[in-house]
């Protein structure tokens, strides 16, 4: 039994390299900026991507910003998933963004320049970052007043303020309507961050991504804040904007009912191991589980499978990456054994109801598929993303920068592509301002009382 096991681990591992694409947004993203990032093991062989030290180029110069635009051009067109580029004219977008990448007087304008031109292919995974802006998203660190955003009924609304932050004691508070930003009207504000960012996945992720921003600049700044409280009145503070960092722990909760709720904002190893020992120890005995993943922006793929693996029968299959040329690339399965700790993974056969949100996407989409096509949970909350594409390797710019690149498609096993378009809930429930200042959570409560007669289990 242990030489099996022990083979099946080591073909699995050799697939890992195949296997481990980007699919994952930004924590940072998902909580108050919005980039990406990608998890990769494959280096991009080009002369850029072996720049280093002195040999970096310097956009200060025109013909340093020339020559970092041409690679990110050339690069897009070279490796993108789709050969028509979503019937982007991409000559016509070299030729509108050059000069002005070019004449750019600042590093924020230029990048800036070079992000609106990638907006125009619709991907939220196909994005470029300054050498300033690299995300580590194992350690992810954010320049935040310690506030989150959401927009409710088109109104710019704080969903969550940090515990012991600058925020919370001048008064800001779950429910309140954001009014203006260094002066600025927020929805104008918000219109304006919208604009300059181009187009996303959908419309959804566009308008979370620029509600994320709002409050975007350097660390240590200030910004004047004015919002609207529970009692209508108009408050003001100044804030600072500081490095801050973000507990990617699994966190584990035991509700009435013998019902359990488990949240996490990321697939990583730890949290898949957990994940299993949480169901395998402390929820052994639960007539149901909650799976929140209304803040998961996606994460390991190997990760994910674990995960998928605890809920689903072994070898079923979690979909297809496809190539260019349409090639499968790879077709990830569940399985019996963990490949990230020495134990098996015990199935657990209770009902499952998972919770999504615009925010959760990419291996977020593909796991809550999964689980969907094979009727083995109810989803509750509001669409996903709709940001399902994979990224096989960062390619580093000449001038130490980097560009992500959606390089494989995905369609679930029963033939659905999810970039786009999104997994639909099976019950709509949606945010509500009210409800957010009582701190109620009606998802939640939602998926107690589904779970409270709900007799669906594992297939």
């Amino acid at each position: 039994m242990v030489k099996r096991r022990n083979g099946e681990r080591d073909e699995a591992h050799a697939q890992r390299r195949i296997m481990r694409f980007a699919l994952c947004l930004s924590l940072a993203a998902l909580l108050f900026p919005f980039p990406l990032f990608p998890i990769s093991t494959f280096p991009l062989r080009s002369a850029a991507s072996a720049l280093e030290g002195s040999n970096l180029i310097s956009t200060a110069t025109r013909e340093g910003r020339l020559a970092v635009f041409d690679d990110v051009w050339e690069t897009v067109r070279d490796l993108y998933y789709d050969p028509g580029l979503h019937g982007v004219d991409w000559q016509a977008e070299r030729a509108k963004f050059r000069p002005v990448a070019a004449e750019a007087s600042t590093n924020a304008e230029f990048y800036a320049a070079l992000r609106r031109m990638l907006g125009s292919l619709r991907d939220a995974h196909t994005r470029v970052f300054a050498p300033t802006e690299k995300f580590d998203w194992r350690n992810p660190r954010f320049i935040s007043i310690g506030v989150s955003m959401r927009e409710v009924n088109n109104a710019p609304v704080v969903t969550m303020v940090e515990r012991d932050s600058e925020a919370e004691r001048a008064g800001l508070r779950a429910g309140d309507t954001l009014k203006s930003v260094d002066g600025e009207d927020a929805l104008a504000l918000f219109e304006r961050r919208l604009r300059d960012q181009g187009a996303s996945s959908t419309i959804n992720a566009a308008r979370s991504r620029a509600m994320a921003t709002l409050f975007d600049g350097a660390s240590g700044s200030t910004v004047s804040v004015a919002w609207i409280d529970a009692r209508g009145k108009e408050q003001k503070a100044i804030l600072r904007r500081q490095w801050r960092g973000r507990d990617l722990a699994l966190r584990v909760r035991q509700l009435r009912g013998k019902i359990g709720l488990i949240e996490f904002d990321i697939f990583t190893e730890a949290v898949a191991v957990e994940f299993v020992r949480a169901l395998g120890g402390r929820l052994r005995d639960a007539r149901g589980l909650i799976i929140d993943l209304r803040n998961n922006g996606g994460g390991d793929s190997e990760a994910m499978i674990e995960i998928a693996s605890a809920l689903l029968p072994a070898g079923k299959s979690l979909g297809r990456f496809m190539d260019r040329s349409g090639r499968i690339q790879s077709e990830p399965h569940t399985r019996a054994a963990m490949l990230l700790s020495p134990e098996y993974i015990k199935s657990f056969r209770a009902p499952v109801v998972v919770l999504t949100s615009e925010r959760s996407s990419s291996a977020a989409e593909i796991f809550v598929a999964a689980l969907k096509e094979a009727r083995r949970a109810l989803l509750l909350g509001r669409n996903t993303c709709g940001c399902a594409l994979g990224i096989r390797r960062r390619h580093t710019l000449p001038d130490g920068g980097e560009l992500h690149i959606s390089e494989l498609d995905y369609h679930t096993a029963g033939g659905s592509r999810l970039e786009g378009i999104g997994v639909a809930p099976d019950e709509k429930i949606t945010l509500d301002q009210g409800e957010l200042r009582a701190r109620r959570d009606r998802a939640i409560e939602r998926a107690i009382e589904l779970l409270s007669v709900e007799p669906r289990g594992a297939p």
